[in-house]
């Protein structure tokens, strides 16, 4: 078979026989981009799964005990948009990207050549760059908090393996492409979630130090309530009033479903507990601005 009958375009009654997905034509770019954007919002769900956990995990909450939806979680995984995550984005859309993963020839020229040796580079250091990665997965406790680097430098030598040699080869096979590029994706999955535990944990770490500048809750209920009066102050408010019992200085950690998870200003997320409190006709409940530094 000749090379221009390689890159010439399968005809449609080709594509259709062999079950080949047509980007020319609209239903298939369609179906691709239903495919594309179907895998993100999975993946935009698990990690913000995975962040969440993490990030709740540290104040002692489960994901189970908040019921967050599915839309809740996927909007969680937009705070993985920093430095790491970036880095990871960023590594995978040049390598998406890049000449030599590509099908077709590239064309001829300077930026061919060095190209071409990057490639041929690429795929004589692979085994170095994966032999790296798994030295730094043995050494996994002696790197943290960036033990995610280890998954990702095995996963670029894993990649890089599929370049082209310096005699323009590519590997070919299912033990020399297929699973590499399997153990690619799956040492890539776990970067991300690394990722995202880390980045859960580092958050939920700076907010507990700042308990004084979370939005602050005021409580009136008809009953007393079981709150630490040592931390909460407690006001009996005069007259016949309905609601006599009112609680300050108590500061938001989360709400869901007219549950409030609240905690005094002075809480140590290391060793106080959470109060949670349902609103309902006897227990009324007020937002307030929290405790703001000065600059």
């Amino acid at each position: 078979m000749s090379e221009d009958s390689e890159l010439r375009p399968p005809e449609p009654e080709t594509v259709k026989q062999q079950g080949w997905v047509d980007l020319n034509g609209t239903s298939g770019l369609f179906k691709v981009v239903i495919a594309q954007a179907s895998f993100i919002a999975a993946l935009m769900f698990y990690l913000g799964a995975i962040y969440s956990s993490s990030y709740y995990g540290y104040f002692h909450l489960s994901l189970s005990t908040l019921n967050f939806g599915f839309s809740q979680l996927v909007l969680q995984s937009l705070h993985l948009l920093k430095l790491e995550a970036l880095v990871v984005i960023v590594i995978l859309l040049i390598v998406a990207g890049a000449p030599w993963v590509r099908t077709h020839t590239p064309p001829s020229g300077h930026v061919t050549h060095y190209v071409s040796r990057a490639s041929a580079a690429a795929a004589r250091f692979h085994l170095l760059i994966t032999v790296a990665g798994l030295v730094l997965l043995i050494m996994w406790p002696y790197i943290q908090p960036y033990g995610w680097v280890a998954p990702l430098t095995i996963a670029c030598g894993l990649l890089m393996g599929q370049c082209r040699d310096a005699r323009g080869h590519r590997p070919e096979g299912f033990r020399r492409r297929a699973v590499p590029i399997f153990g690619a994706g799956v040492f890539l999955f776990w970067t991300l979630t690394q990722v995202a535990l880390q980045q859960g944990e580092q958050d939920a770490q700076i907010r507990a130090r700042h308990v004084n500048r979370w939005t602050g809750v005021l409580v009136l209920s008809t009953t007393p309530l079981s709150l630490p009066t040592d931390s909460v102050p407690k006001e009996v408010l005069p007259g016949h009033v309905l609601h006599r019992y009112r609680y300050s200085d108590l500061r938001l950690l989360a709400e869901r479903d007219g549950r409030y998870f609240v905690v005094p200003r002075t809480w140590n997320a290391r060793t106080d507990a959470i109060y949670i409190i349902r609103e309902s006709d006897s227990i009324w409940m007020a937002l307030t601005p929290g405790t703001l530094q000065p600059h």
